[in-house]
């Protein structure tokens, strides 16, 4: 790829844009979790966001830099979820037409939301690789825009807005974060992690479901490595691979990148809920996931990014009785 690497100014220069286009989320503490985890957690609690995740960032960040000619064809993306969400709310807020090509197996509560804000979905395949050819096919039939959930500066950007706000928010408080926990997916939320932390010296984590682990494995063997993906209730940690923009930010800033699974990803739901009255999905709950578990070198003073919080009410209830009793 030769498109070039977003930067910290980029984030700075989305975070003005983006000034009174979505919320900015609060971070929360909670006691009974930071005694679990043996550290600080502070929460962005981007589970708060407008659409329910961060998403919404990158794509209004986006949809806003498109040419007004460009932006009038209509917009294309290709998302499990969320980010087909940001996007048919994007294009909403802007008057346009959205396409959206989305799983067959989407849950329905996520295929239901996009629908609701008028974009059209479209049901292709499991893979993220079906749904991106589907959607580069479309856009040589209508000219639209696609816009990337997570391989493009513009998207990078904006999701990187999300950790400059926790930043900004630790700093009023009088703290320095030693280190940050990030879900990654397709690598666009900690892409942008690691440009608003830029040189501060604040550790980067990435977490990955068991048998997604693109960024690991591609850290590992320094390229982008495809994955299966493998099963997990973390839907919106599924890409087969992860963007070669994100791989390339990642692999100069990262302390490392690890698995977690369905296991802890239900405990740390269930926490949540409980402990600090968070709705968080599985994927946003990734980094607490990691957290509890223990983070090397035992940080005393953690920023967790909770990356969204769309999950359909009978599985929360469902992880709540299960890992619940426990707590």
């Amino acid at each position: 790829m030769t498109a070039a690497l977003p930067t910290r100014a980029d984030v700075l220069a989305a975070a003005d844009r983006l000034r009174g286009q979505v919320v900015r989320t609060p971070v929360v503490r909670c006691a009974a979790l930071d005694r679990a985890a043996g550290a600080e957690l502070w929460l962005k609690a981007e589970s708060l966001q407008t659409i329910g995740a961060f998403k919404a960032r990158g794509a209004l960040n986006a949809l806003a830099q498109l040419p007004p000619e460009v932006r009038a064809r209509g917009v294309i993306t290709y998302s499990s979820g969320n980010h087909a969400q940001a996007v048919a709310m994007a294009a909403l807020r802007h008057g346009v037409t959205a396409e959206i090509f989305m799983p067959v197996d989407a849950p329905r509560i996520k295929a239901d939301a996009v629908r609701a804000m008028g974009a059209r979905v479209i049901p292709v395949g499991t893979t993220s690789l079906e749904r991106h050819e589907a959607a580069l096919a479309r856009q040589r039939e209508t000219g639209a825009a696609i816009i990337e959930p997570f391989d493009h500066a513009h998207t990078i950007a904006g999701q990187g807005t999300a950790t400059l706000e926790l930043l900004e928010d630790a700093v009023a408080a009088g703290v320095v974060l030693d280190a940050l926990v990030v879900p990654v997916g397709g690598g666009g939320l900690i892409a942008g992690a690691c440009l608003a932390v830029g040189e501060s010296g604040v550790a980067i984590h990435g977490v990955e479901p068991v048998g997604c682990d693109s960024m690991g494995q591609s850290l590992a063997r320094g390229e982008v490595t495809a994955v299966g993906p493998g099963p997990t209730i973390a839907d919106g940690l599924k890409p087969t691979r992860v963007g070669q923009l994100p791989f390339a930010i990642a692999r100069a800033h990262l302390a490392g990148c690890h698995t977690v699974d369905d296991a802890e990803l239900g405990a740390a739901v269930a926490a949540l809920a409980i402990q600090a009255k968070l709705v968080v999905e599985p994927s946003g709950a990734a980094g607490v996931a990691l957290a509890l578990r223990g983070l090397p070198g035992s940080p005393r003073r953690v920023g967790v990014i909770l990356s969204g919080g769309n999950i359909a009410p009978e599985r929360l209830a469902e992880l709540v009785v299960a890992h619940g009793r426990a707590r």
